[in-house]
């Protein structure tokens, strides 16, 4: 086994020097269970943030379900199979009635480059809605829809054929407060109003319904209902992208869009799917999918394998199986509490925000002025690894500490984060 300085300097040699490492020291990982990681020293790290390994890390399911279907058979989709088929049927029932038909891919970037291509194709349009601060993926065609990428360092910003409206951010947005929402609707509708200016239609608007790299953003109540009533008005297509918040992570109901009482005209969806394996894909209407069958094939040589398919079915069953959904639900509604009560203790908190386990923390110097408290959040976040958890952060400010684990996360677990927390919040003010 490697130690970490010389994996650090075979990485130095071999890896893109954009790739980047979490932590001031960063983890030596070996094995992972349940909620749970280890180091190559035996150190066991509760894993509050890799939201991917959605029911846990080496669920015995999965794995027997990877290996079952292994030893019989893997090819891709050119052959009769019964394996895509149940788990397309199955993926389409979790969904609104007219989502029905299912392209796999193999992550989210190739899941949301496939539902701009669908919606380009039906909309005769490249005209595309995004919210400020979003990230889409890492796919040419994502960078340029995702301003958490091209308004960052090294962007370029953002295409002519892109627009982009302000953060629906009731904390910390352009507009705020209670009632904000129906001026972010309005940023909504001069960007129709700019791209009809110019005889064209909408394409695309894509959102999620809570956002992830924006900062665990919850959109304010009905944005999201009367956003997609102007752009589907207008000729366009809604995506919902669930690549993060998917598949009962926000406990109140399987797919985060349906908390605002939307149905989209397209789904996309990955990291969690696979629990680690990588597979995605995109869910749409029969009309959208049809059209998109113009003579030039679609093909993916991994997407759609019955491998993938078996894994994600297996996520499937044990979400079931294992109450999942409202498991996020009861502990995310445990961990929002003891939450707040931190917040009413420590200044630091500005906000405490989330939705079922997928939960953010943002920081602020200053309550009245929100400045950001972007160093203090690396303190804690290293403090708190010192102390065997495991967190990260996000938002344009990267001043939000988020929290997105697995979801067999407990409240005797989110009892242990509190009391570290705690404790680490204290130590910052000495």
């Amino acid at each position: 086994m490697l130690n970490p300085k010389e994996i650090q300097d075979l990485r130095n040699q071999h890896l893109g020097p954009s790739l980047s490492l979490s932590y001031e020291k960063p983890v030596y990982i070996v094995r992972g269970t349940g909620q749970y990681l280890f180091d190559a020293d035996g150190t066991k790290y509760l894993d509050c943030v890799n939201n991917i390994q959605h029911v846990g890390h080496s669920h015995p399911r999965i794995i027997s379900a990877a290996r079952k279907q292994q030893e019989k058979l893997n090819t891709n989709t050119r052959y009769l199979d019964d394996t895509i088929v149940l788990y397309a049927e199955n993926i389409t029932n979790t969904l609104p009635s007219g989502l029905d038909v299912c392209f796999f891919t193999n992550s989210g970037s190739e899941s949301n480059d496939l539902a701009l291509r669908l919606a380009r194709n039906f909309t005769k349009s490249k005209q595309t809605i995004v919210l400020d601060s979003a990230y889409h993926g890492h796919l040419s065609s994502l960078i340029e829809i995702s301003p958490y990428k091209h308004a960052g360092p090294g962007g370029t910003g953002a295409p002519d054929f892109v627009h982009t409206i302000p953060v629906p951010d009731p904390y910390r947005g352009k507009y705020r407060g209670p009632k904000c929402t129906e001026n972010y609707v309005q940023e909504v509708q001069r960007a129709i109003n700019t791209i009809q200016s110019q005889n064209l239609r909408p394409s695309a608007f894509i959102v999620e319904a809570i956002m992830g790299c924006g900062g665990q953003i919850l959109l304010p109540p009905s944005f999201l209902s009367d956003a997609f009533k102007l752009v589907q008005r207008a000729g366009g297509v809604c995506i919902a992208d669930e690549v993060q918040i998917g598949f009962g992570r926000v406990g109140s109901h399987f797919w985060g869009f349906e908390t605002h009482n939307v149905v989209p005209d397209i789904v996309t969806m990955g990291k969690p799917m696979g629990n680690g394996h990588p597979l995605s894909a995109v869910v749409t209407t029969r009309e959208i999918a049809h059209a998109f069958d113009n003579g030039m094939e679609y093909f993916n040589s991994f997407g759609g394998n019955p491998v993938s398919c078996a894994i994600g079915q297996a996520v499937l069953d044990i979400i079931r199986d294992e109450n999942l959904q409202a498991n996020a639900l009861d502990v995310g509604s445990h961990l929002l509490i003891q939450l707040n009560t931190l917040k009413s203790k420590h200044d630091l908190i500005g906000d405490v925000r989330g939705a079922g386990l997928f939960v953010g923390i943002e920081l602020v110097k200053d309550r009245n002025t929100l400045e950001p408290a972007y160093e203090e959040v690396d303190y804690i976040i290293n403090k708190m690894k010192d102390k065997g958890l495991l967190l990260s952060k996000d938002g344009p400010n990267h001043n939000v500490i988020k929290i997105k684990p697995p979801l067999v996360f407990t409240k005797e677990n989110v009892d242990f984060l509190i009391k570290q927390l705690d404790e680490t919040l204290e130590s910052r003010k000495l």
